[in-house]
């Protein structure tokens, strides 16, 4: 029998995944609040249900994509949580970018509950729509490889980094370093304002040499550097302050990444 795959979380990242899921003949069962997002996943071929609960007892794999911690907490957390209420053999996969003690802590609270997997991404809704986000995933081996097939709908690569909370840590990093990457990115093109060259002209000419980076081709991307602040900088100052809390409470220094993210002139502390 194939599985049945829940969903929680169908918004900006979270609909396209259901989309592909659908499209590669996967079960979903779906909660989501809004009226629209029912529908236009209703029509897609998910299944509309109406409660946490009922995703959680329908479900043999359950992927959430909310935005923050307290989201996360909200949805597994609770006696109407999907921790709560999904069987021990389910296997529930995060997609949020948060902390590394609030997934240790949920999956701590229900020792006989479901397995917890995080698994944070790198990418974009257009990442998801050609199937080429990248996933990472923290957690037991067994249960790594009972996803693995189904972010692959989505995903490619999926990436195993170890044991809960491993995937956080290296997003939480990745994010660090992009964020620093970006301030270096609008830094330059400052500079080469002063030296009298046209913004989009750098950023075309750098996607092509040695300096070339995801950061400069988001930007470009974007059409300029403010235009991609207004994108971006939310979620990287979402990020930022995760990856901060993160390491101040191991006692870790970022050293020049923390001070390059401080004081670069894009506002994502």
């Amino acid at each position: 029998m194939s599985q049945v795959i829940g969903f929680v979380g169908a918004g900006q990242m979270g609909e396209p995944m259901v989309v592909r899921l659908v499209r590669a003949g996967h079960r979903v069962v779906l909660y989501a609040r809004r009226p629209s997002v029912r529908e236009r996943l209703k029509s897609c071929g998910a299944e509309v249900v109406d409660s946490l609960a009922a995703v959680a007892e329908s479900s043999d794999v359950v992927i959430v994509c909310v935005f923050s911690d307290s989201q996360l907490v909200d949805v597994l957390g609770g006696p109407e949580g999907l921790l709560a209420k999904a069987g021990p053999d389910v296997v529930i996969v995060s997609h949020t970018t948060g902390t590394v003690a609030t997934v240790k802590d949920l999956a701590a609270a229900y020792p006989e509950g479901p397995t917890l997997l995080d698994g944070p991404v790198s990418g974009s809704a257009v990442d998801i729509a050609a199937g080429k986000l990248t996933v990472l995933l923290g957690g037991p081996v067994t249960a790594v490889d009972v996803v693995r097939p189904i972010m692959e709908s989505y995903a490619d690569p999926v990436v195993a980094t170890g044991a809960l909370g491993s995937a956080l840590i290296v997003k939480l990093v990745n994010n660090a370093l992009f964020a620093a990457n970006a301030q270096l990115v609008a830094e330059a093109v400052n500079v080469g304002q002063q030296l009298g060259v046209a913004d989009e002209e750098l950023l075309r000419a750098l996607s092509v040499c040695s300096a070339r980076s995801y950061a400069s081709n988001s930007i470009l991307g974007a059409g300029s550097v403010r235009g991609f602040e207004h994108i971006a900088a939310p979620f990287l100052r979402k990020d930022v302050a995760a990856c901060l809390s993160a390491t101040a409470e191991l006692g870790i220094d970022l050293g020049q990444l923390a001070t390059v993210i401080a004081d670069g002139p894009l506002e994502l502390s």
